[in-house]
């Protein structure tokens, strides 16, 4: 079963992730980037995972990673 990504709140903080990191940084177009390749990647991820089973860690959060440790 493909596990679902979400995408938390503050945790310990009154400020977000996206107040905090600034506008104009270059990650931030890269992450966009990375975000329409992932969901034009979306129905092939589906048709790898069966429906029943326990969650797996999502896909599209795996590639984000490995891309993070790329850059």
């Amino acid at each position: 079963m493909r596990g679902q990504q979400e995408r938390i709140g503050p945790l310990f903080s009154y400020v977000s992730a996206e107040e905090r990191i600034p506008k104009v940084l270059p990650l931030r177009q890269v992450r966009r980037l990375a975000d329409q390749a992932l969901h034009r990647l979306n129905p092939t991820f589906c048709k790898l995972y069966p429906e029943a089973g326990r969650p797996s860690i999502p896909p599209e959060q795996l590639l984000l990673t490995l891309l993070l440790q790329a850059i």
